[in-house]
Order: C-alpha cells, then sequence, then structure tokens
C-alpha cells in the first residue's frame, strides 16, 4: 500500500503557484477563445474558497496569468481586497466600481468610453448592453458575496441619488467637485459626449443676459434716468440675444432629456442644481418683463402668465413639500445660497401677473415668496450644524443674498404702485447684504471660471433695478448715482463673464468639461483607510498559508492512499 501511493510535492496542484507578470494587449491579442473561457474558469474560481477538490483540476498556468499565489491572496485580481484595506487602493479613473474595472465588470471585455447608463432606458431592451448575462450574474453574485458590494447596482439600478450622499461625495461652492477617495462611474481620462458635459447650470446665462434686457429697458423709460438719453436699441439687442441664448440652451437641454434621462434625474436629486430647474421659467417670465415695447402690446395677455407660471407652480410645490415635511431633504439638510433662486420667481411671477392685471394672484405670489425666503434666509444665517450644504469657503455664490430682497421690493411697487414700508425694507435688505458683500472683494477671487458663474449676475441686475425704482420715489442726487453705479458694475460683470464663456467655448474649448458630479456612486465604494501592510506581516501570513497547505497535502494524500 505504501508503494501505490505517490509523494505529494506543491508543484501537483497546478492552480497554486502561477506566474505574476502583468498581461499586455498585445498578449490578450494572443490569446484564443479557449484562453478567454479558462479566463472566465479562473475568476470564477478566485471568488471562491479554496476547496481540496480543486486539486483535480488540470494544471491551467495560461489561465492565471495575472496571479501570484492562490495561497496568500496576492494577486492582480483580488484588487477588491486591497481596497477594503486601503483607502488609496481605488485609483480615481472612473473605470472602477469598488475594485472592479471595465474588464472584469462586463464578461472579460474592456469597453472605453461606454456611458450607457445614463442613457434613456427602453421600455423594450432595458439596456441589455449593460445587463449582465445569467452566467456573468452568477459570478457576480459569488464575487458579491466575498467583496460585500454590489457595483452594478449602483451603476444601473439605484439611480436616484440621496442627497446627502452629493455632500459627502462632492466639495465646492456649486458641489461639482469629487472628492479625492471618491470614485465615480465613468472615465475620468477620455472625453464624455456634449450632452453629458451640458450641465442645467446654462441656464444661468440665459438668467444673466435676460435680466439686463429688463435692467435696460428700465434705463431707457425711467424718469430717473432720462437725462441719460439711452436708445431702447441696446434693450432690443439684449432682449434677441438673451432670447437666442434661451432656445439654444432649451433645446441642447431638452436633447439630453431625449438621449441621458438618468443624468438629468441626477441633477433633480443634486441639492444645488435642483434650484436651476426654476430657471428656464424664470428666464421666460424675464423676458415677458422686459420686452421691447416695439415689439410687445401696451399690456400682455394672461394666458402668457398662465403659460410660464403654471411648470414653476407645480415644481414649486414639489420642492416646497420637500423642504415642509422634513426627511432626507428637508431644508435644514439641503439649503443652500441657491435655494434664493426657487424663491426669486415667486415674486417675478408676481411682477407678470401685476403687468397682465391680476392683481390678486401677484399678492398671493409675493406672499408665499417672502414667507419662504424668510426661512431659506435664517436657515443660511444661523448655518446649523445639521446643514452640510452651506460651503465654508466664501464664493459669487452668496450674491444669490441679494436678489430675493430686490425682486421682492420692485413686486410690491409694481403691485401696490408705491414705494412705502414693505419696499423700503425689502430695499434696505438687499443693499446693505450688497454692500457686505462688496467689501468682501478678496473673498471671490481664486476660483476657477465656471457656467454657474453667469446665475450670479442676475442678482446685481435685480438690485440695480430695484434702485432705479427707488430714485424714482425718492429722487436725489445720491440715490441717482447709486442707481447708476450698480447699473455700470451688473452690466460690467456681464460683459465680462460673456467674453470670457466666448473664450472658454471657443478658443479654449474649456467651457464644459466632464461632469464629476453626475456620476459619483450611490454608496460608498471604499472602506477606510486602515495601515499599511508591513514586511513581517507578508512573512506571517506566508507562514500561514504554507502550514494550511501542509495540512490539505496531507489530508489529500491519506485519501489517495485509501
Amino acid at each position: 500500500m505504501e508503494n501505490t501511493r505517490r509523494p505529494i510535492t506543491p508543484s501537483s496542484f497546478g492552480t497554486h503557484f502561477v506566474d505574476i507578470h502583468e498581461v499586455l494587449p498585445e498578449e490578450e491579442e494572443e490569446e484564443k477563445e479557449g484562453t478567454t473561457g479558462a479566463a472566465d474558469k479562473a475568476r470564477k474560481g478566485i471568488n471562491r474558497q479554496f476547496k481540496v477538490r480543486e486539486a483535480k483540476r488540470p494544471p491551467q498556468r495560461s489561465t492565471f496569468s495575472r496571479q501570484v499565489s492562490l495561497e496568500t491572496g496576492f494577486s492582480a485580481l483580488s484588487r477588491e481586497t486591497k481596497a477594503k484595506d486601503e483607502r488609496r487602493a481605488l485609483p480615481r479613473s472612473g473605470r472602477s466600481f469598488g475594485g472592479f474595472d471595465s474588464a472584469n465588470r462586463f464578461g472579460g471585455e474592456a469597453r472605453k468610453g461606454d456611458f450607457s447608463i445614463f442613457k434613456t432606458k427602453s421600455t423594450l431592451s432595458k439596456q441589455n448592453s449593460l445587463l449582465p448575462t445569467r452566467k456573468d450574474r452568477s459570478d457576480q453574485i459569488e464575487s458579491q458575496k466575498v467583496d460585500g458590494s454590489n457595483p452594478l447596482d449602483d451603476s444601473v439600478h439605484n439611480n436616484d441619488v440621496p442627497a446627502g450622499r452629493y455632500f459627502a461625495a462632492l466639495r465646492g461652492p456649486e458641489l461639482d467637485e469629487v472628492k479625492d477617495y471618491e470614485d465615480i462611474l465613468l472615465p475620468k481620462d477620455e472625453k464624455w459626449p456634449f450632452l453629458l458635459r451640458f450641465p442645467i447650470g446654462c441656464y444661468g446665462i440665459c438668467l444673466g443676459l435676460s435680466s439686463q434686457a429688463v435692467l435696460w429697458k428700465a434705463l431707457a423709460t425711467s424718469p430717473a434716468t432720462e437725462f441719460l438719453h439711452i436708445t431702447p436699441f441696446i434693450n432690443l439687442s439684449l432682449w434677441l440675444l438673451a432670447l437666442a441664448v434661451l432656445v439654444s440652451v432649451s433645446f441642447t437641454y431638452i436633447l439630453k432629456c431625449i438621449f441621458y434621462f438618468e443624468a438629468v434625474k441626477r441633477e433633480y436629486f443634486h441639492p444645488v442644481r435642483v434650484n436651476f430647474f426654476f430657471a428656464p421659467w424664470v428666464v421666460c417670465m424675464f423676458l415677458a418683463i422686459g420686452a421691447p415695447p416695439m415689439l410687445s402690446p401696451q399690456k400682455l395677455h394672461p394666458a402668457l402668465w398662465c403659460a410660464f407660471m403654471a411648470p414653476y407652480f407645480f415644481l414649486e410645490l414639489k420642492i416646497y413639500g420637500q423642504w415642509l415635511s422634513g426627511g432626507k431633504r428637508r431644508l435644514c439638510k439641503v439649503a443652500n445660497p441657491s435655494s434664493h433662486l426657487s424663491v426669486v420667481g415667486n415674486f417675478v411671477g408676481a411682477i407678470l401677473a401685476s403687468k397682465v392685471g391680476w392683481q390678486e394672484p401677484a399678492k398671493f405670489l409675493w406672499a408665499v415668496g417672502f414667507a419662504h425666503y424668510l426661512v431659506v434666509f435664517v436657515t443660511l444665517y444661523q448655518r446649523l450644524p445639521t446643514s452640510e450644504a452651506l460651503p465654508k469657503e466664501l464664493h459669487p455664490v452668496y450674491s444669490m443674498f441679494i436678489a430675493a430682497p430686490s425682486a421682492a421690493s420692485i413686486a410690491w411697487v409694481t403691485i401696490y404702485g408705491a414705494f412705502d414700508g414693505p419696499a423700503y425694507t425689502c430695499f434696505f435688505i438687499a443693499l446693505f447684504l450688497y454692500i457686505s458683500l462688496v467689501v468682501r472683494i478678496n473673498f471671490f477671487t481664486g476660483f476657477r471660471f465656471s457656467v454657474a458663474w453667469w446665475s450670479y449676475t442676475f442678482p446685481m441686475t435685480t438690485a440695480s433695478v430695484a434702485t432705479i425704482k427707488y430714485a424714482e420715489h425718492v429722487p436725489s442726487v445720491l440715490s441717482k448715482i447709486l442707481a447708476l453705479t450698480l447699473s455700470f458694475m451688473s452690466s460690467t460683470m456681464v460683459c465680462v463673464l460673456f467674453v470670457s464663456t466666448l473664450l472658454h467655448a471657443f478658443v479654449w474649448r474649456t467651457l464644459f468639461p466632464n461632469d464629476l458630479a453626475i456620476a459619483i456612486t450611490k454608496r460608498r465604494l471604499v472602506k477606510e483607510k486602515k495601515p499599511f501592510r508591513k514586511a513581517y506581516d507578508i512573512k506571517r501570513w506566508t507562514k500561514q498559508a504554507l502550514t494550511k497547505q501542509k495540512s490539505v497535502n496531507k489530508d489529500y494524500g491519506d485519501e489517495l492512499g485509501m
């Protein structure tokens, strides 16, 4: 019996020790279909615990060309283990889902530039190109038992990212920069499709230009500035330019809604960008208010107000309901200076309602807007410990504080025809906030240019229009100088941003970088950082693995001896 027993050596197990060299693309092309099938088996075998019966498999050294040792567990395919132990193990290339690269994620074929996870899902196909086969799905389930993550669930099925996740994964005043230790769903090392890079913040350009049309109409028609003899053609030119930009931006974003609706949903759940969904309707109302006299009738039709205010009002019910009802999107959790944009539309709608002759709806909107302005203002001023939305660094985003009281002052004068107590109160609040921001001019430097900067121009323009109304009812040299100074500052800011936008768009081609904010994962895919493994730990683990191997060899030898 002893003669029939074969000596057991580590070399008898063909799947224990293998090569450690990196597989190059040229070598992958040389491997044929048989090698590809063997690689799938290898990946499946790694995710399972080592069993004795695996020794009965025929040696497949070429299959495990990316591994070192199954006993020690140090291999190129076990990056998910490293990701658990070390935060820096996940390269922020956008190709990793918790340690699974693009090649391992979809049946071993690396897909470069696969942005289909954000495409609009068809009711027939349900993104069949992204869904794994039944075999791949079973492999992923086994790997998830070991790794504890579900990358496919994050990328395809769980697209509704909670608001708190944006604060945890992003930084910056607009929450558009990914933190260093976060991984994203899309590649960073290549340029994304244009529609994915086109943010809803582009409506800020429309806000700046349309409010300028209102300003120059007021400068041309106001008795306080009639000594300037401003031609109405400036208002006409700005109005046509704003209309053209609005049509272009709306057409482009509609295409994004058609082809990449999942990305639009992510922007809607973004605590800052959700406020820009009010912007298209505010721009339309600005254009109606600032329409040149030569193109618009003396009195606007009420249907115009209904068409612009109805979608705004329904969206307002949704957002304000979330603020009021509590939950993860309550106001103290999502409040940020951009939240004023959802309030300003009430005052702009009140102005337009008064111009079409509907005084009661105008008073209603003014009351709703003023109540919510007070709530937002107090929430942001208190800087509650639970409020994670307000960034620590100061930025032009704080100019949003000026927009709501300025618009409230203009709306009150338009509705009641007198610059009395409430109008004075709102105007002086806006003026004080304006001065408090201007004296801190050094806080507005050192930030990179982005399209979102355009949304900070219309508060300055709204304050200028309110000052012109103030100069009409309180005529003096000081009030007129103040109105002209603020108007000059707002127009200069718009001109500077317009030139910068043209340069970044057509000369430097950097206006629309990759929108990393929409590509974050629903759950954090990396664990907390742990101490780096020392050399003596590796030696100790190797000894333990060899001891375990000897016991396995002994058991297997006993089985063969019987």
